[in-house]
C-alpha cells in the first residue's frame, strides 16, 4: 500500500508540474499558457522580479508544501533504514531535479533552482514530521496520500465543469 501511495502522490506532482498543458481543473490555469520554457538558475530570481509580495510567497510556500507529503511517505517506506531523513531529502532532491529538467526539455513550465531547494526542504520537513509522529501514524499518512491522489483524479475528471467561466477574472490583462 505504501508503494501505491508513493507512486500516486508522485504522479500528482508530475501532473501538476509538467502536464498542466494537457488537462484543466476548473479555471485554475489555462492549459494553452503552460507551454513555456524559462530557465532560472540564480536563486531568488522570483523575489527580485516580482512587483508584489504574493507571487513569490505563494510560489515558495507552495513548493515547500507540495513535497511535504512525499517526504512523509518516503520516510514511512524507509524509516527502518539508517539515516532515513537524509535519504528522503536526497531522493526528493533528485526527483525534483528530474521534474525541472523535464519541464525545460519539453517546454512545459518554468525551470527554477528555487523549486528544487524548496521541494527538498518540503521533503525534509515531511520526513522530520513523520519521524516525530512515530510509527503509529504511518498508516494515517499512507491513507491520506491515497485519498489526496483520489481527490486529484476526481478533480481532473471533472475538468472544466468546476467553476463558472463567466466569473473568471484575468489578472494579467491590462485594464
Amino acid at each position: 500500500m505504501i508503494v501505491t501511495a508513493i507512486v500516486g502522490y508522485a504522479a500528482v506532482i508530475v501532473a501538476l508540474t509538467t502536464l498542466k498543458a494537457f488537462f484543466q481543473i476548473g479555471y485554475l490555469w489555462k492549459p494553452e499558457n503552460q507551454r513555456t520554457r524559462e530557465l532560472m538558475l540564480v536563486p531568488l530570481t522570483m523575489v527580485r522580479r516580482s512587483t508584489t509580495w504574493f507571487g513569490p510567497v505563494f510560489d515558495y510556500v507552495g513548493n515547500v508544501a507540495f513535497f511535504v507529503p512525499l517526504g512523509m511517505l518516503l520516510f514511512v517506506a524507509l524509516f527502518q533504514r539508517q539515516r532515513p531523513v537524509l535519504k528522503v531529502t536526497v531522493l526528493c532532491l533528485a526527483f525534483s531535479v528530474c521534474v525541472e529538467v523535464a519541464q525545460y526539455v519539453c517546454e512545459l513550465g518554468r525551470t527554477s533552482t528555487d523549486d528544487v531547494w524548496c521541494n527538498a526542504l518540503g521533503a525534509f520537513i515531511g520526513a522530520v514530521f513523520a519521524k516525530a509522529c512515530g510509527p503509529r501514524w504511518h498508516k494515517v499518512w499512507v491513507w491520506l496520500a491515497l485519498a489526496l491522489t483520489a481527490v486529484f483524479a476526481v478533480l481532473v475528471g471533472l475538468g472544466e465543469r468546476l467553476g463558472d467561466p463567466d466569473k473568471v477574472v484575468d489578472l494579467q490583462s491590462p485594464k
